[in-house]
């Protein structure tokens, strides 16, 4: 894996997180810590909510004085000092690359002109707050080698005070082999002498395990190495964060990295899952993304306030996995109210249906409760059953309680398909949709109807209306859909769109977006599924390649795939977190493979590997490292429509995890 800047070595993330997954994907939860109480400073009683400009602009001259005072403006005029963002924070290469002959940081005159002081008298002036980056060690994380605060930390941390600054981040690099904890006190000591509020952020990557002995030394810590805009690495952070839960509270939090929301690497779906995800996990929210030219969609995601507010709850829990099973993830957050935020979050790359109940998120017995969907920003009953059809990489959030309310408003309805919709090319096919009543009172007048792109023909084939459904009744619609002939192979948008009355007359419509793929039969015979096309294909740097390795930059810039110096001229090459997908059409009976880590990164690199027959996982690995040689890989796959091949790291972050399905094979 690479980094803007020199910073591999923080990916390495505490090695003991990711053991704690389940076979099934599931996450085991630490030993059982009280989350310690807030320090006396009484700073981050909620986590910081803010911007940084890392993510979107590097060390690049665009950071400047003139952009972070825009940011400020920005944060004023589309409403995100409202929504709750509060710190405009600087990263790295704010400073010149040498104190000057009395010791002190100054400032790039290129890059702020009027110094910090003059930067933090503008943001302050809008009612918002300025944070500031250094390093515990000799030199900061850049390349070009920025003095860092290690034997500095008294000055530097008078120079910070003086410029009004609000928030530091403190990173790791550099720091010449001494002990976190005293590095990281060192600096929480030269603050608090200061006697300004100031905002302690411990950037150290969790490789000391931060959040067993720093509640007393700052108000939040990474967990994690750094984030980068895709799916895979998004995807590695959250199963790291998400076991610590027992460590975060008011005032000390668990930090997963800030937003890549709208940086362009990931779908609006994606970045939904990421921001809903973060907000279950009571992350800091640090926005990542160049506000000046951020799109409506990525506005309307960081500015959502339902989901802020889920983030931002007093109470201070973090979120804990209730169930994870095939990519089906259920994660909920216990809300000062007593309500719940349930995320139905599906990690996996077909549409899957994810269910819970009121009971298992630990509401109370109830004869009904409401629920709230925070992103269609609409209102529910239920008897008790929480689920929905989620998309792949989507995220549903909902908030649910039981507040005695819940007969206001109208019934819960599930929308879903029996199986994933695929359409063999030039090949009618039937797809049977799904209306389900989950409320405690019956949906009147349900009417469905399934919609396609134009030139196609989509047909009921038996009743798509009912007159009235009960709690836990289903309305089962069966659509001949038929594709125009020639129709390419590729992804097609439906919409499973339903309408029904509430007891009281309220009408209501609900819609299910559906992806319908048309896709070719696999061949008879044994067949390489690098020649195969693939129904998606996601992996953690650089595009999947076929027949070389994953090389994680640009597509085609691997090597020949190489496990224990043996070269093979078949196969995947890619880098965990990866899932390739294939239809198999309930025609195949076997997968077979020679997996390992690719030789292109020397010693580094760890990885396992999992085959997946629809939701079931039918083969697997355990950890193998650079160290091992090839390992033979059988999956039996009878009767499944679609195959997955998943790569996770080995539990120590995905730092050089390049991986080969070398020899892969589809027998049908």
């Amino acid at each position: 894996m690479r980094h803007p800047r020199p910073r591999t070595h923080r990916i390495r993330a505490a090695a003991l997180l990711l053991t704690a997954l389940l076979s099934t994907g599931g996450l085991a939860a630490p030993a059982t810590a009280a989350p310690p109480a807030a320090p006396a400073e009484g700073l981050a009683l909620t986590p910081p909510m803010g911007f940084n400009n890392w993510n979107s602009t590097h060390c690049r001259a665009e950071f400047n004085e003139d952009m972070v005072k825009g940011i400020a403006d920005l944060f004023v005029t589309k409403g995100l000092k409202d929504a709750g963002y509060q710190y405009v924070n600087l990263d790295d290469c704010w400073a010149l690359p040498q104190r000057n002959a009395d010791g002190q940081l100054v400032p790039d005159p290129a890059r702020f002109p009027h110094g910090i002081s003059a930067v933090a008298d503008y943001v302050h002036a809008k009612g918002l707050k300025l944070g500031i980056y250094t390093s515990a060690g000799t030199k900061t994380c850049d390349g070009a080698g920025f003095p860092g605060a290690l034997g500095h930390e008294e000055s530097d941390a008078r120079q910070f005070a003086d410029w009004g600054v609000d928030y530091l981040k403190y990173d790791n690099c550099n720091n010449q082999g001494v002990d976190a904890r005293q590095r990281y006190r060192a600096m929480r000591d030269a603050l608090r002498a200061t006697g300004r509020p100031i905002v302690y952020s411990i950037c150290e990557w969790g490789e000391n395990k931060p959040w067993e002995w720093a509640s007393d030394v700052g108000q939040l810590w990474r967990t994690t190495g750094d984030i980068s805009d895709n799916w895979g690495s998004m995807l590695s952070l959250l199963k790291q964060n998400l076991p610590l839960a027992p460590y975060a509270g008011p005032g000390h939090w668990n930090d997963p990295d800030m937003l890549e929301v709208g940086n362009g690497g990931m779908t609006d779906t994606e970045y939904r899952s990421h921001f809903s995800l973060w907000a279950v996990m009571a992350a800091p929210l640090l926005i990542g993304t160049d506000l000046r030219t951020a799109s409506p969609a990525t506005l309307d995601i960081l500015g959502n306030k339902e989901v802020i507010a889920v983030d931002q709850d007093p109470l201070g829990r973090q979120g804990t996995v209730v169930s994870s099973a095939g990519g089906r993830w259920v994660v909920a957050k216990e809300m000062a109210d007593g309500s719940r935020a349930v995320a139905l979050f599906n990690e996996s790359g077909t549409a899957q249906r994810v269910a819970t109940s009121a009971a298992a998120v630990g509401l109370p017995r109830a004869p009904g409760y409401t629920q709230r969907d925070l992103w269609q920003h609409r209102d529910a009953n239920t008897a008790g059953t929480i689920a929905a059809t989620v998309p792949a990489h989507g995220t549903v959030l909902l908030r649910v309680s039981a507040d005695g309310h819940w007969a206001e408003h109208p019934p819960a309805v599930e929308l879903g398909l029996d199986e994933a919709p695929f359409i063999e090319r030039d090949t009618p096919a039937t797809l049977t949709g799904t209306v389900t009543d989950l409320g405690r009172t019956p949906a009147r007048e349900v009417s469905a109807a399934l919609t396609g792109p134009d030139g196609w023909t989509v047909r009921a084939l038996s009743p798509a209306t009912a007159a009235n459904l009960p709690n836990g009744a289903s309305l089962r619609t069966r659509w001949r859909v038929t594709a125009p002939p020639g129709t390419p192979v590729g992804s097609y948008a439906f919409s499973l769109r339903v309408r029904h009355r509430s007891p009281a007359g309220e009408r209501v419509t609900s819609e299910l977006p559906v992806t319908a793929s048309v896709v070719v039969p696999p061949p008879s015979g044994t067949s390489y599924l690098s020649d195969a096309p693939w129904l998606s294909a996601v992996s953690g740097w650089g595009p999947v390649e076929r027949d070389t390795s994953n090389g994680e930059d640009a597509a085609g810039d691997g090597s020949p795939l190489t496990i224990g110096s043996t070269v093979y001229a078949k196969g995947l090459g890619v880098h965990a977190a990866s899932e390739v997908t294939y239809y198999a059409g309930r025609r195949c009976a076997k997968v077979t493979a020679e997996v390992g880590v690719d030789d292109e990164k020397g010693a580094k690199g760890s990885v396992a590997f999992e085959i997946w027959a629809d939701g079931v996982k039918a083969a697997s690995t355990g950890v193998l490292t650079n160290a091992d040689p090839a390992r033979p890989l059988t999956a039996e796959v009878t009767g499944a429509q679609v195959v997955r091949l998943v790569v996770t790291d080995g539990g120590d972050g995905i730092d050089s995890d390049h991986a080969d399905w070398a020899d892969a094979r589809l027998s049908c």
